[in-house]
């Protein structure tokens, strides 16, 4: 497509009668019109630039677009017809009959589907664990005693819906927890033998069993719970919990003080049938693996990453905020934001099989390539940040002077797209296009030939835009951005392009499979960016020159200048930063191809000696470097499941070691006091961690619930009233917070209910037949799984099922004639609804016990938690910024080029990600002042998240930026004061909002602007420009006049912020802007966020004025 031919598409429309695709243009004399508001911008269609093909490297000019086809939706044929509908007796009993087969359709679709068949594994895996107690010789294998029920309770906790590896970490888990129960019952016995038999301590042996087995035992269960936060952890403390509480309190060789080893061999046993089971279920029935599930996550991933790209990218080009509010655009990126949950898990498992194959180099390498997608992501959230600075510009201009009050100048082109609404004339326009659209291509446009001039080789602007005219001077920010796009529009739609083809064409096959990737790709990637670069440095440089045009005397105006020209240079920065990701991510793909072409299993994790060798030698070596050493202390990565503990040590140990060093140290016994104190106050500290507190509460709790057991007068009712399940309902039940464990609480007790109505239904169903148990069970297990596996919520669904075991499983043990003395209940003839009624007071009552608990001892609300949490994270966001984002490369020994630190960026990301948690755990409390403001809050931590958004634009660009031209360093120490301001300002605003939320108060109407600051610093810059490029062009040697009598300019623009310095030899060049540029507008976002942050919590906590009297 020739240049000509491109310029005749607008330029012809407004001489034909309209006929042109685009849309027709007239033109008729000039009328008086009325003033009217002028809309957003509308992009012109852009000519069609060079593109690269991915797979070729070809250069091509063919048609394509940003677009992605629409779907709407399923057809009418395809939903439930209702029988109203129908006029005849006919159409009725069609649409019934279209109900039924759209509905066994839908049944079998989902039965199908991952989910529909992990529902039907855990329902086999049920039955077949039932098996143990209603089939004989499997009962028979597992001993005369009662108890067989756990069979079918350790297969319910760890059921076979999991991928392999997830099923080899179920298994370990389980064995672990097991073997530590077996270890405390075997301790506890011995005990029970040492001091109430052979010394004949009775007592003492049941208060020393009750501390130390109960209390400790159970306590440092609950400690593990909470510190590692998983959900396999979680369960594997409710199996432990249960092998502790049934050998202690319930067996009864505690209590006789006899050592007998019958229950430890029956627990092997059970959990030896179980893991079988549930391990032959997972691996030989629809088998799923976590290396296939993350190769497919990572697909589509890929995809989703491709499709935001282009949609992001087309809304910034045709200035259609809407496109973000798309069903497109809402689809792909909530289909990321799934999926990358999806792909850690499904990483973290991979890790199993891959350690377990002998594969970990192909991990690592998954883990890499993982990584990269999400620093793609990252880029992705700062292009549509800076998209979105572009739309709020937009939105100003809308309410700002209208644009017929805007004056031509004579060299003017009126069918440019900046001056599409001229006074002089009045344009008709046909279907305007608002949007990108794709590129209306005819037959004379297609050339694919890469020796045919480019526009800009031929000396022609794209879009008829007369842009070399020095006349030409834009009048307001909508006219930069037009001109800007109609520069640079066509290389970054090519370059979008090409990446997002790459994007979409994922090269993830099955593990085994070899990695199709294509090695042109890089080189491909190399052309596009390399073309992109000329066009933005040319566009760029055109852009600043029209800007030099402006003749004004505002502030204000300089500042809106900047801060356009802030928002196109940083777009354009921020798509060329994702085209550097793009690179990182081939070169992760390339050599996770390398390594899975390579059959080599090592094994390398079970060489633990290498692992002490190694990290020994590392331990001297930094020893032996303080440098080294000092570099090396990156920040503690936070664990995904790790929660935040509120106040920070950093804060309470200075102000405690400063009560200590005013202490008088005069006299024996103040040096005594002076010294020992501080060694006790950091014990009482250590005790006062949170995770310490929760598991001496869960101890405390446990031992005061179990001591009931042992006490004579009350042994009998805790065995009638089946305490042990009381006991096991309490340590579910506690949780680290008092909302968790009220959504937990409310859980158990609605699933205990059910699972004693399921019991009674089925035994009177089939009248104690085994058979007729098993199936009905079966059909139960297939409920309460579907609300596990299929709904997703399984706690919910285990309580049914655990509540049904307890209670049927265990009444058929009893009228097997077992090795019980549960007599009262039965015996061979069991009473059903005494089993179940026994059962649901034993929970209820353990479930009160736990609230009771949780709220008296060391309550841990989690309001409480998330403000401190999240005045924390302001505090730290803070001091982060304080630093200054540029000043770090003004430092002649900086190691780094970013403000932030390592692991800085994820440590905070991973904390907001675990303050959400405790927002929807506090949702959950109930306290007399009324309900947790849980929408509030959220508004206030998404536009926390969007801050955190713009920390790591900042810190992208700092990073990828090198070393300082001197251009840019006169820039950076112009403008240090100004810097230091804005960082100093916003430190503060960030330390009011953060007193503001930890205290409750209101805010006060006199927070300080960042804005202001801000536009200071812009127009600082823009002086600064205007004035080096005056000095450029005069002669070496000339003196002007003015500047010599030390008056300001003709501008009249210096005032109070000083004479631009001499720079010498130091010649600033276009691109040594970019960086305060780019500075200015994340500033602005911050800004614009602080504002949101303030307005939220006068809202929350109202604002003080200054009639406000406060003295009562």
């Amino acid at each position: 497509m020739s240049d000509n031919t491109s310029t005749s598409t607008i330029s012809g429309g407004a001489h034909d009668s309209g006929n042109s695709t685009g849309g027709a243009i007239t033109m008729s004399p000039s009328t008086p019109t009325s003033p009217r508001r002028p809309r957003r911008p509308a992009r012109n269609k852009l000519r069609n630039g060079t593109w690269i093909i991915p797979g070729t490297g070809e250069r091509t000019r063919r048609q394509f677009t940003l677009r992605n086809p629409s779907y709407d939706g399923p057809h009418d044929h395809d939903a439930i017809r209702s029988l109203a509908d129908g006029e005849t007796l006919r159409d009725k009993a069609y649409n019934a009959w279209h109900n039924m087969t759209l509905s066994a359709k839908l049944l079998w679709t989902w039965l199908q589907s991952p989910k529909g068949r992990g529902t039907i594994k855990c329902s086999l895996a049920y039955l077949l664990a039932s098996l143990g107690t209603f089939w004989h010789p499997a009962a028979k294998f597992l001993g005369p005693m009662d108890g067989k029920h756990i069979v079918a309770t350790i297969v319910t906790y760890f059921h076979p819906a999991r991928t392999a590896g997830s099923q080899i970490e179920a298994v370990t888990i389980a064995i672990i927890a097991v073997c530590y129960a077996m270890l405390i019952g075997i301790c506890s016995m011995a005990t029970s033998v040492l001091f109430g038999d052979v010394l004949e301590l009775e007592k003492f042996s049941y208060a020393l069993i009750l501390i130390v087995y109960i209390g400790f035992g159970l306590g440092f269960v609950g400690w593990v719970k909470q510190k590692l936060n998983n959900p396999l952890v979680s369960v594997g403390a409710s199996i432990a919990s249960i092998g502790i509480i049934t050998i202690i309190t319930k067996e009864g060789s505690v209590h006789n003080a006899v050592f007998s080893t019958d229950k430890i061999v029956q627990y092997l046993k059970i959990l030896l049938m179980a893991a079988v089971i549930s391990t032959l279920v997972n691996l030989l029935l629809w088998p799923v693996s976590a290396r296939h599930a993350l190769r497919k996550s990572m697909h589509t991933a890929s995809v989703s990453l491709g499709q935001m790209l282009s949609l992001i990218s087309s809304g910034f080009l045709s200035g259609a905020e809407e496109d973000f509010t798309s069903k497109s655009f809402m689809d792909a990126s909530a289909t990321f934001a799934s999926t990358l949950t999806l792909m850690n898990k499904n990483a973290r498992e991979s890790k199993y099989e891959y350690y377990f194959l002998g594969r970990e180099q192909i991990y690592r390498h998954d883990r890499a390539v993982l990584k990269s997608m999400e620093t793609l992501s990252q880029s992705i959230g700062g292009l549509r940040s800076a998209a979105n600075t572009q739309f709020e510009l937009l939105k100003e201009i809308s309410s700002g002077p209208l644009s017929a009050n805007i004056p031509l100048s004579p060299s003017t082109n009126v069918f440019s797209p900046v001056f599409g609404r001229s006074p002089s004339f009045s344009f008709k326009i046909t279907n305007p296009p608002r949007r990108l659209s794709s590129i209306d291509e005819a037959p004379d446009e297609r050339s694919d030939r890469e020796d045919e001039p480019t526009p800009t080789q031929m000396g022609e602007t794209p879009s008829g835009l007369h842009t070399t005219s020095s006349d030409f001077a834009p009048k307001s920010p909508s006219e930069i951005f037009e001109l800007f796009i109609a520069l640079l529009g066509p290389s970054m739609k090519s370059l979008v392009h090409t990446m997002a083809e790459m994007l979409k064409q994922p090269p993830f096959g099955p593990p085994g499979s070899p990695i199709e990737l294509n090695e042109q790709f890089k080189h491909s990637l190399g052309e596009a960016v390399s073309l992109y670069n000329e066009s933005r440095g040319r566009a760029l440089e055109e852009l600043y020159k029209k800007i030099e045009n402006v003749r004004s005397t505002s502030e204000s105006i300089q500042a809106d200048f900047e801060e356009v020209a802030a928002a196109c240079g940083h777009f354009s920065f921020s798509l060329l930063s994702f085209a550097d990701e793009m690179k990182k991510y081939l070169d992760a793909l390339e050599e996770l191809k390398y390594i899975s072409e390579q059959d080599k299993r090592t094994w390398s994790w079970l060489k633990v000696w290498k692992y002490i060798g190694a990290l020994w030698k590392s331990r001297k070596a930094v020893e032996g470097d303080l440098e080294r050493q000092a570099l090396m202390q990156p920040v503690k990565r936070m664990r995904q499941s790790q929660l935040p503990r509120g106040i920070p040590k950093a804060i309470t140990n200075r102000r405690e070691a400063l009560r200590w060093n005013n202490a008088p140290a005069d006299g024996v016994w103040n040096v005594i006091v002076r010294n020992t104190s501080p060694v006790i106050w950091r014990f009482l500290n250590f005790l006062a961690r949170d995770d310490i507190r929760f598991g001496l509460k869960v101890g405390i709790g446990a031992t005061l619930y179990a001591m009931f057991a042992f006490i004579p007068g009350t042994m009998d009712i805790y065995r009638h009233w089946r305490g042990e399940w009381g006991l096991l309902s309490f340590m579910i039940v506690c949780s680290m917070t008092v909302g968790a464990s009220n959504a937990t609480g409310l859980a158990r007790f609605t699933g205990t209910l059910m699972g004693a109505a399921f019991m009674v239904i089925n035994w009177l169903i089939a009248d104690g037949n085994p058979v007729g148990l098993a199936l009905l069970g079966w059909a139960v297990s297939f409920g309460a799984f579907y609300i596990m596996v299929g709904r997703g919520n399984a706690p919910f669904g285990r309580f049914i099922l655990l509540s049904y075991n307890v209670s049927s499983l265990y009444a058929y043990s009893l009228s097997q004639n077992v090795e019980d003395d549960d007599d009262d209940e039965g015996g061979i003839h069991p009473q059903i609804r005494q089993i179940a009624f026994h059962r649901v007071v034993a929970v209820t009552i353990g479930i009160i016990w736990g609230l009771i608990i949780c709220r008296l001892i060391w309550a841990m609300p989690a309001r409480k938690k998330f403000k401190e949490g999240l005045a924390v994270l302001y505090l730290q966001m803070g001091l982060i910024w304080k630093r200054g984002p540029l000043a770090i490369l003004l430092r002649n020994d900086a190691t780094f080029t970013s403000y932030m630190k390592i692991g800085e960026q994820a440590a905070m990301q991973r904390y907001a990600t675990q303050l959400q948690t405790l927002r929807a755990a506090a949702n959950n409390e109930y306290e007399l002042r009324g309900p947790f403001p849980f929408a509030t809050y959220g508004r206030i931590m998404a536009s926390t998240q969007r801050v955190l958004d713009a920390f790591h634009a900042m810190s992208l660009v700092t990073q990828k930026h090198g070393r300082l031209s001197e251009g840019e360093k006169a820039l950076l120490n112009h403008t240090a004061e100004e810097r230091a301001q804005l960082c100093a300002r916003i430190c503060h605003v960030f330390e009011v909002l953060a007193s503001s939320i930890m205290l409750e108060y209101p805010l006060t109407d006199a927070i300080p602007s960042v804005m202001v600051i801000r536009d200071k610093l812009l127009g600082k810059i823009f002086r600064f420009r205007k004035e080096h490029n005056a000095s450029v062009v005069k002669m070496p040697g000339e003196e002007s006049a003015e500047n010599s009598n030390g008056n300001p300019s003709e501008t009249g623009m210096l005032g109070a912020m000083g004479q631009v310095p001499d720079l010498g030899d130091v010649t600033l060049e276009e691109p040594d802007y970019a960086l305060l540029y780019a500075y200015a507008l994340v500033t602005g976002q911050v800004a614009k966020e602080l504002k949101v942050l303030e307005k939220e919590l006068e809202g929350l906590f109202g604002r003080l004025d200054e009639d406000a009297m406060l003295l009562e």
